[in-house]
């Protein structure tokens, strides 16, 4: 018998035998429904009145519970009894129940602050990188984040991505050779009907040029009753299978995601962990060290720490960059370097994972590097006098990678290291520093001169 079918037959065992029951006010929810992912799901909380079942509703939260038009709000009875009843700043309650305080605009605030929508050449497949693609494949999620990047489309139980849009958006990678990597997302492609899910992975893995695939899910956070073993099986055959999990703080990880994270580690798939740094939440380095520490001893791999995108209803959750920095400094050295996350700001417009990290390198010479470690020991390290510099012009593997990358623009710093461009100008510049000839003063003069002469004057001494 294989190691999943043993795990499907394997009854927890309980101690006392016979005394564990559903937290309150589930009590008399019987065992094998409150473990059941279908009943989780049709039994998600949404309303003032069943949300004041579970926790003492603060005025505030009340407040952006009852707005109208407020991002949707939809919590399984599981993770709503992860809760603190009574107390607003529990960091499981702030990530799921909205205040008054989401109501407020701010000035940096945009819809769609990655620029999703301007990469996007068919619906629901965003091609930023050269060699990836996320592929939006739902809009649904187990329960909804208050400071979710795509919260402009998310929850929207009248917005669904079908069969047409999961055509075109297999067709475009099928024919676009130089996408090695598909990052599967939503919403949250774990609330798939299982079919669903499974016919696009086979359709993926069927395309010669797609590398690997990735699901980003918080499924396993928000709803560990999902990953069953019977689910992991049908997952396990479409390898190099990978999974990124939002996790945010280390209150999450129960005994049920913990045996929902052996399963996934088990079958095989490289499990990876995405945090994003929330005001009041997790924006202690000891919070982030203990959920770290955490991950790995589950087998997760802290992958990255978000600063929070800005999005609309997030303002609140902001923090300073120095707090991040103040995270990373307190994580390298003094925990495993596979525990410390790499700290990105997704920069807004379209710029993409921009890694953020404290200096240390201090200066440098033709001779020697100076560097600082985590404890503020400086040293230098003498830089090699015999090295035969590598000529990216003359490498084999560099040409090849030229010729095939389909990279044509996309190459920004490093296409100015290896020699392929000379500058990168910014949108303008070359407009911008355009100055007019002494030939063309004359109809320039003429197109100034009438209602204001000074002022053309002045304009005119500009070109000289």
């Amino acid at each position: 018998m294989d190691q999943l079918s043993v795990m499907e037959n394997e009854v927890p065992i309980e101690e006392p035998p016979g005394t564990w029951h559903p937290p309150h006010p589930w009590e008399d929810v019987p065992p094998a429904q409150w473990h059941d992912w279908r009943w989780q799901m049709s039994h998600r909380l949404d309303t003032v009145e069943q949300l004041a079942q579970v926790i003492n509703l603060t005025p505030a939260e009340v407040a952006g519970l009852s707005a109208p038009d407020h991002f949707r709000v939809q919590v399984t009875p599981y993770f709503a009894s992860l809760m603190d009843p009574d107390d607003p700043s529990c960091p499981i309650r702030q990530q799921i129940i909205p205040t008054d305080r989401e109501l407020v605009p701010y000035d940096a605030e945009m819809s769609d602050s990655l620029n999703e929508d301007a990469h996007s050449p068919v619906p629901g497949l965003v091609h930023r990188y050269p060699d990836r693609v996320l592929m939006l494949v739902t809009t649904q999620c187990a329960s909804y984040c208050r400071f979710c990047t795509r919260s402009r489309i998310v929850g929207d139980p009248h917005a669904r991505f079908g069969r047409r849009d999961y055509d075109a958006q297999i067709d475009y990678i099928a024919h676009t050779p130089q996408v090695r990597d598909v990052l599967i997302s939503g919403g949250d492609p774990l609330t798939l009907a299982p079919r669903i899910l499974e016919d696009l992975l086979r359709r993926l893995r069927a395309i010669p040029h797609v590398e690997i695939i990735r699901i980003g899910s918080r499924v396993p956070v928000f709803l560990p009753q999902r990953i069953t073993p019977e689910f992991v099986g049908m997952l396990q055959q479409f390898h190099p299978l990978w999974m990124n999990i939002h996790f945010n703080h280390p209150k999450e990880i129960t005994p049920e995601v913990s045996a929902a994270l052996t399963l996934l580690a088990n079958a095989g798939i490289p499990l990876g962990s995405q945090t994003v740094l929330l005001a009041g939440v997790n924006d202690c380095p000891n919070v982030i060290k203990d959920l770290v520490h955490k991950l790995v001893r589950n087998r997760v791999r802290p992958y990255y720490m978000y600063q929070c995108d800005l999005v609309h209803g997030a303002g609140h959750f902001r923090t300073p960059v120095a707090v991040g920095l103040n995270i990373v400094e307190a994580l390298r050295g003094h925990t495993s370097g596979y525990a410390v996350p790499t700290y990105v700001i997704d920069a807004p417009g379209g710029g993409g994972k921009i890694p953020i990290m404290p200096n240390y390198v201090l200066s440098q010479s033709l001779d020697r590097v100076v560097l600082r470690n985590y404890e503020g020991f400086i040293s230098a390290y003498t830089q090699s006098d015999t090295y035969a510099r590598h000529d990216p012009h003359t490498c084999r593997s560099c040409q090849q990678h030229l010729m095939n990358s389909g990279e044509a623009g996309q190459e920004g710093v490093l296409g100015l290291l290896n020699g392929h461009q000379l500058a990168i100008a910014p949108e303008g510049f070359e407009r911008t520093h355009q100055r007019l000839t002494r030939v063309d003063w004359a109809p320039v003069k003429a197109d100034l001169i009438g209602p204001a002469p000074e002022l053309a004057a002045l304009m005119i001494n500009d070109y000289v």
